[in-house]
């Protein structure tokens, strides 16, 4: 009967495009589409024993070693042009400015020998009049100088890295011998989107990302983009099936009048002239038709939650209707023939309902069992089918509208994923569903390399994935694991109060590893190699003996050739022999029971290989080998995917241990990039002008602090796991040791932060200070180490390309989230180690603020949270420390000055440094939150105090003390 959910839990395997429920000429003006359900194999029902067929790649090139060694050939100077071309390398190095990075060396030696010599003054002049307020200083300086020693030393070897895709395209996208026709030779890539909460992550933005990634200038039958919907929403589905069928008119547009950038809500919300540089007669017509159609799909969109919610409630009334209809047939039938049957249900469950008239496998708004958050069906549906092998340029779009002449209209592949949620199971969080989207894309497209976004960040430049493939397909390319792009934010404020661009970290940190092993995996904009996701070991390492983790005991082992080398070498020159020596059943432990996954890894490896250029083609491949088109896209494919995203395929297999995203951590990407790098791998980062990717960050005080905090407790857990890079391998570097220990430690400095930000206050109330007395030695050592940390911030300003003002605001930050957030990280590490208690975190809300008309709304908005107690209550005992000493030294009889000053000096270092937070805490002009005054009021009570007690004080004789 309509409307009866399949007891095996249907998941859809391919549905036609869902245009929703407002008609458009844009769209389809039918309520209904097409969708076909596929049952696929249950836990209970296992797929049939494993098949391995480990088939040669036909490589459909003729090439040869012997081809190169030919007789000098007559050419003309533009293929001679070309040739030189070809031959360019696709990356270079570009050297920051030698005097500047001696300078900056020096600095750091300088600093180092001063706060050395500072230590040894402060160990050997103790304060014997506050010896407990002398020890707890120096205690907190000699971790300061550590924690700075290991941040700074990782940045001693700073470097740029140039990409050329002029040369990238003379290569892979040029006539030649091997390519007479010119067709892309370029490898496929993978992009990965992952959304888990239509109410936090709105569909909008997500569809502005897809939308951006699909008309990127890249080869369109080399691309394939996949979504993962963790919630298994039904409004972010139909969503995605908007964007398809906008996408229709928006890629070619972008195609034709190369614009930039190609997400519609940033490129029609620019301030700019639009048309500056615009030559064709058509742009400005044809712009304003996509601009409509742009805006008629925002309306839709945004009316697929009442849409879906009326569609369910008038299919809901039919199923109650139908229910008591049922039920009171039985009721006669008992009465009347006495007939013993089960008594149906009257009331019908709230369910969520398609367009079709059929009930979503997903999530529904009211849940229920096996349909909601944690317990669904796995879900895949392809809403753009792969495209043909020859492009499409012969047909015009949207009617008359648009002329699309010439213009390659061919979409990308595009598919829509759910994985499979059951209670029983631990799903990872992020990295599971990433994981699954690994599994799944193998099957149906097998990009050798793999893009992953979040949903709120978009492709800023169209030719930033060309840029992410020079590192890969450059000389020794085949050694790097990853490209990680710098994340740039928009509606930050302009001041950037919360240092919310985090610009030390990706201009300077990342940008200085780039000269060692290269930089950390941050989560998002990062082009992997699909082989090194996969758990493999560089080529050209010497392998051990014993396995060392990962996959290589899956595959033959011998002299310098790395065990992915040799399990994926192609047909040309694998041995007989060594086919045999595959164990079938490590194999199946390491990537689960699909044949067609397993098979797909030689695949990928020998796609993802740097071209051979030299006389040698054991770590390349021939020229042209990547020109044939791809096989389609059948429904065994389809269903062999669905199958690999089930709940229970990853049992006892190695992903999340050592294949894969890495479970067990909530900074999963720091991990991942960390175990890559503990083989041996390199990773490349890859700044582009214009930026290559743009997303949001939180603004907000309080969902700053909830950001720091999450990130700093995953760094509390890898300090106390076996990621912990003190234990790590030999393969990976000193100072890139150094750089993993700092993201472990950094969050425990917290402790002496919060310690040396109390020592103030305790100075001005006691009367004492750090030191017996304002020595001229100890002046002059505060004063090098002070001007030192200044004049580095000067060189990595210069050499980094950040403003010093972003500096400051990091220092700032820093402060505020080492007594707060950081803290709790560390609180929560040892409850997790000791208890054994899990943390949990909520998604960072992608939505803006409710004030439409103020782009920074959200700056202002106060939501109290715990995390503010303690930088609060430091702000507040340094305001009445210095208020109260300064009373004191006035009516003593003896003032100590230097006392004075010493602490004052250091309690108003701590003040500036929050005043950041202190101005989040005043919100708005004339919305003042009612926390305020509650401390304002406490603060006015201390103040009167003081006063009344500094009065009695002078009554009795002019002499004040502290009591």
């Amino acid at each position: 009967m309509l409307g009866e959910t399949s007891s095996k839990n249907p998941r859809i395997s391919h549905v036609s495009i869902s245009t929703g429920d407002i008609c458009s000429e844009f769209g389809s003006s039918s309520d209904f589409a097409n969708y076909t359900v596929h049952v696929p194999p249950t836990p209970d029902n296992n797929p049939a024993p494993l098949h391995i067929a480990l088939q040669d790649i036909d490589t459909g090139s003729s090439y040869k070693d012997d081809d190169l060694d030919q007789t000098e050939l007559r050419i003309s100077e533009e293929e001679d042009a070309l040739l030189y071309k070809v031959s360019q390398p696709l990356t270079r190095v570009v050297k920051i400015s030698p005097i500047i990075i001696a300078l900056y060396r020096i600095l750091i030696f300088v600093r180092i020998v001063a706060l050395c010599l500072f230590l040894s003054w402060r160990v050997t002049h103790k304060n014997e009049k506050a010896v407990w307020l002398w020890l707890l200083s120096v205690i907190c300086e000699f971790w300061f100088a550590f924690s700075w020693l290991i941040d700074q030393i990782p940045r001693l070897y700073p470097v740029n890295h140039a990409t050329d895709t002029e040369a990238l395209k003379a290569r892979f996208e040029s006539p030649n011998p091997n390519n007479p026709t010119g067709k892309s030779d370029l490898p496929g890539i993978d992009v990965f989107v992952s959304t888990a909460d239509a109410e936090k992550e709105p569909p909008l933005v997500t569809a502005n990302t897809i939308l951006s990634i699909l008309s990127v200038d890249y080869s369109v039958e080399k691309l394939s983009c996949y979504l993962s919907d963790d919630g298994g929403s039904l409004l972010t589905f139909e969503a995605m099936a908007e964007a398809a069928s906008f996408a229709k008119i928006w890629v070619p547009f972008c195609r034709k009048h190369k614009v930039e950038p190609r997400n519609p809500e940033s490129y029609f919300g620019l301030k700019k002239d639009p048309y500056k540089g615009k030559v064709r007669h058509d742009f400005v017509r044809e712009r304003r038709y996509v601009k409509r159609g742009y805006e008629e799909f925002k309306v839709r969109v945004n009316a697929l939650s009442h849409s879906i919610r009326s569609r369910s409630d008038a299919f809901n009334s039919k199923e109650e209707i139908k229910a008591l209809e049922k039920w009171k047939n039985w009721k006669v039938k008992v009465e009347e023939d006495q007939v013993k049957e089960p008594r149906p249900a009257i009331v019908a469950p709230k369910a969520t309902w398609m367009s079709d008239g059929t009930h979503w496998p997903g999530t529904w708004t009211v849940p229920c069992q096996n349909h909601s958050r944690g317990d669904h069906a796995s879900i895949i549906q392809v809403l753009l089918d792969p495209p043909q092998d020859e492009p499409d340029n012969e047909r015009g779009g949207g009617g008359s509208a648009l002329d699309f002449e010439g213009v390659d209209t061919r979409l990308p592949m595009f598919v829509y994923v759910s994985r499979e949620k059951r209670p029983s199971y631990d799903h990872n969080k992020k990295a599971g569903a990433m994981n699954a989207l690994v599994r799944a894309s193998a099957i149906m497209s097998n990009g050798p390399f793999i893009l992953n976004l979040d949903c709120d960040h978009y492709v800023y430049n169209s030719i930033a994935f060309r840029d992410g493939i020079c590192f890969m397909m450059d000389q020794d390319g085949d050694r790097v694991c990853y490209v990680q792009f710098p994340q740039r934010f928009e509606g930050i404020d302009p001041s950037d109060r919360y240092a919310n661009k985090n610009t030390v970290f990706f201009d300077i940190n990342l940008r200085a590893l780039d000269g060692i092993q290269g930089p950390m995996y941050v989560g998002t904009g990062c082009l992997f190699r699909r082989t090194a996701l996969y758990g493999f070991d560089p080529p050209d390492l010497p392998v051990e003996t014993e396995p060392s983790g990962g996959c290589c005991c899956c595959f033959p082992q011998e002299k310098k050739r790395s065990p992915v080398t040799v399990a994926s070498q192609p047909a040309y020159y694998v041995d007989v022999e060594e086919e045999d020596q595959f164990d079938v059943n490590l194999i199946r432990k390491h990537f689960g029971s699909s044949s067609m996954l397993v098979s797909s890894v030689k695949v990928a490896e020998f796609q993802g290989k740097p071209l051979a250029m030299g006389h040698s083609s054991i770590r390349g491949r021939p020229p042209g080998s990547l020109t044939c088109g791809r096989e389609p896209l059948d429904a065994a494919a389809v269903s062999e995917a669905v199958n690999v995203i089930s709940c229970w395929y990853e049992d006892k297999t190695e992903w999340g241990i050592s294949v894969g995203w890495v479970y067990g951590s909530v900074t999963e990407d720091v991990v991942t990039g960390f175990r890559m790098h503990e083989k041996g791998w390199r990773s490349f980062y890859c700044v582009t002008e214009p930026d290559a990717f743009r997303g949001s960050a939180p603004i907000n005080l309080t969902d700053r602090l909830h950001q720091v905090l999450r990130w700093a407790t995953g760094s509390v857990e890898i300090f106390f796991s076996r990621n912990n890079a003190i234990v790590a391998g030999r393969k990976l570097k000193f100072l890139q040791r150094i750089s993993y220990v700092n993201v472990g430690i950094y969050p425990f400095t917290s402790i002496f932060i919060l310690t040396y930000c109390f020592l103030p206050p305790f100075s001005l109330f006691s009367g004492q200070f750090v030191v017996d007395s304002l020595d001229p030695a100890f002046l002059i050592y505060l004063l090098t180490i002070s001007l030192s940390l200044c004049g580095l911030a000067v060189l990595e300003v210069k050499w980094s390309g950040i403003s010093l003002e972003e500096w400051w605001r990091n220092e700032q930050f820093w402060l505020i989230g080492g007594t707060s957030a950081h803290l709790v990280a560390v609180l929560q590490g040892f409850l997790k180690v000791i208890a054994g208690i899990e943390i949990s975190f909520t998604l960072t809300s992608k939505s803006s603020g409710d004030d439409e008309d103020d782009e920074f709304a959200d700056l202002y908005l106060f939501k109290w949270t715990s995390l503010m107690i303690l930088p609060l209550t430091i702000i507040i005992l340094n305001i009445v420390a210095i208020l109260f000493a300064f009373c004191r030294t006035v009516f003593s009889d003896i003032p100590q000055w230097s006392n004075l000053v010493g602490g004052t000096f250091f309690a108003v270092w701590v003040l500036v440094h929050m005043y950041p937070f202190a101005k989040g805490l005043m919100g708005r002009r004339g919305r003042t939150p009612t926390i305020v005054y509650v401390w304002s009021g406490l603060i006015a009570i201390c103040i009167s105090l003081l006063y009344v007690t500094i009065k009695n004080s002078e009554l009795n004789g002019g002499s004040f003390q502290l009591t």
